[in-house]
């Protein structure tokens, strides 16, 4: 294959791909072909070894991400990757109880750039990059093959796709259009809008801390703040919590949250919903909690944001951490993928520091198993949560 169909490594800078990781960056690339972006092109080391294949983005630092490695067929291997990821989800879940799942996680699945959510018999698709747009076809064609939906959707609304100079997508690929689509986890019914709501609709991502926070929740007074439609608190009223009190900005969201309790037949006596930014209520309020929930949105959208978001973590939980009461826990959460979880974990310990509190983790995050780190590629782990101890 002439050069010029290709794309050419650098000297040595072939190890990463040789040890299956995804990404290859401008940096890396001694020849790189005129391409539209998103085109699929064979990888090659300096010293004509194949290394796979991927697609690619002129004009990005992060300019390439492999679909294939080795000499496998990559569109072939794109519906392998498919299939292993819905036969991993068939092994780990009883629908019976929950069938609302992340049926492909990105990276962590080997498709980076594509998030697929499955809610019932609705399946919604995120495509994040130019490449997972050329491949959309394909997959949708295998998801009316493999998972027979209702709906297909698609949500391809996000800050990856933009820094790729991709136009939001949003609207109805396949099937009937149903806005309102409700959905079991754990036993517990849910909501959501299609068109109107966060990320692909639900944060199954948290799937595994709300049934914790379920389990801790017996006779105990609870604040879940950032609540949005109030899964977290859900939780919380199944466990028989003595009263919940849910904090967000959004109104909307409060009143889906309501919707919710009545939903799941839970009493609306013990549970109250302010429509308040959190950072005031924090500041403004008396805490006196036996659990308090922080899983605000992403502050760190980007790299340049991490200073600012880290004031933003350090200043919600320096708030909790002074004003609760002693012997009691704190679960707080970061969704921002610049802040790792040693950052996360510092920004924790100046927070208890500053409000001279005695603070013991007790537990971090437990993963939903269909939001599965790619081990190759540790870059997947955006979510951080610890359960603190307040003495």
């Amino acid at each position: 294959m002439a050069s010029a169909q290709r794309v050419i490594l650098k000297k040595g800078k072939e190890k990463p791909i040789l040890q299956r990781h995804p990404w290859i960056f401008s940096g890396a690339i001694h020849h790189f072909p005129a391409c539209s972006n998103g085109e699929l092109l064979p990888v090659y080391s300096a010293n004509d070894q194949l290394l796979g294949t991927g697609y690619f983005n002129h004009g990005m630092s992060l300019a390439g991400r492999m679909i294939a490695f080795g000499d496998a067929d990559p569109l072939q291997r794109l519906n392998e990757l498919l299939s292993f990821a819905l036969q991993m989800r068939q092994y780990l879940f009883s629908f019976k109880e929950t069938n609302a799942y992340r049926l492909v996680n990105g990276e962590g699945d080997g498709i980076p750039g594509l998030i697929i959510d499955v809610y019932d018999q609705v399946v919604v698709l995120q495509s994040c990059t130019h490449g997972v747009d050329r491949l959309k076809s394909q997959i949708v064609e295998w998801l009316k093959t493999n998972l027979q939906p209702r709906t297909i959707y698609e949500k391809s609304c996000s800050s990856a796709r933009r820094a790729e100079k991709l136009a939001d997508q949003q609207g109805l690929l396949y099937g009937d259009m149903q806005d309102e689509v409700t959905f079991k986890e754990n036993g517990l019914r849910f909501t959501i809008s299609l068109s109107n709501s966060q990320k692909t609709g639900f944060f199954l991502d948290q799937r595994e801390m709300r049934l914790w926070v379920q389990h801790l929740a017996r006779g105990k007074k609870i604040l879940n703040a950032f609540s949005y439609t109030g899964a977290f608190s859900i939780y919380a009223l199944a466990g028989k919590a003595a009263s919940v009190d849910s904090v967000d900005i959004s109104q909307e969201a409060l009143t889906q949250a309501q919707q919710h309790v009545q939903q799941n037949e839970l009493s609306s006596t013990n549970c109250n919903f302010f429509c308040e930014d959190v950072f005031t209520f924090l500041r403004t309020r008396p805490l006196e909690y036996d659990i308090v929930i922080l899983d605000p949105p992403a502050f760190a959208k980007k790299a340049k944001d991490v200073i600012a978001a880290c004031r933003g973590y350090k200043e919600i939980n320096r708030l909790a951490m002074q004003k609760m009461p002693s012997k009691s826990l704190l679960l707080t959460t970061s969704c921002s993928y610049y802040v790792d979880e040693a950052l996360f974990q510092k920004v924790l310990f100046q927070s208890a520091l500053e409000a001279n509190r005695q603070v013991r983790i007790i537990g971090k995050h437990r993963y939903a198993p269909d939001h599965p780190i790619n081990l190759f590629h540790p870059e997947s782990q955006y979510i951080k949560s610890f359960l603190l101890f307040i003495e």
